[in-house]
């Protein structure tokens, strides 16, 4: 498993570790209108999957921000933003701070996707920063579980890893 910190403490993630070459494991997550959402729901679509502690805090804030930002570009790619936020503060969130482009995501009824993903923060009941990148073909193509969760992924690495993703 990945070893990462939450403000320099260090923590332990649940779940598998996923890694480049791997299928993209399936998830069961809510969306803002308590439907479930699944990676096949995307299917055929290059996804790019942030993942955040809390929407509600600054980093987690500007990475939503600037996938939605990158998301206007792209063509034929789904930005999805998962975190353990209820589905009504996603929503409340994204309208208040004009988010278009991303579809957030809610795992905190089943941590699906944490297990899945191996981003669930034990300690904490959070999902650790990371991104993933998922080609059309379901195959992971990128992967970063941000080492300090409270820093900021390495977003130009990700938007290059959708641009070459088919």
């Amino acid at each position: 498993m990945a070893n990462i910190t939450f403000k320099n403490n260090p923590v332990t993630l649940l779940g598998s570790e996923v890694k480049v070459g791997d299928k993209a494991p399936d998830f069961t997550v809510l969306a803002n209108d308590l439907s479930e959402v699944t990676l096949n729901d995307s299917k055929g679509k290059v996804r790019l999957i942030s993942v955040v502690p809390s929407i509600d805090t600054g980093v987690c804030d500007a990475q939503t921000r600037k996938f939605n930002e990158e998301a206007a570009k792209f063509d034929n790619v789904e930005v999805l933003t998962v975190s353990v936020d209820l589905p009504f503060a996603q929503k409340r969130w994204c309208g208040a701070n004009g988010i278009e482009n991303v579809q957030t995501l809610s795992d905190h009824r089943d941590l699906s996707f944490a297990e899945a993903y191996g981003v669930h923060i034990q300690e904490l009941r959070l999902l650790a920063r990371a991104v993933f990148v998922v080609d059309s073909s379901d195959e992971v193509t990128y992967v970063e579980y941000v080492s300090e969760a409270t820093n900021h992924p390495d977003y130009d690495a990700a938007v290059e890893a959708v641009k070459n993703a088919k």
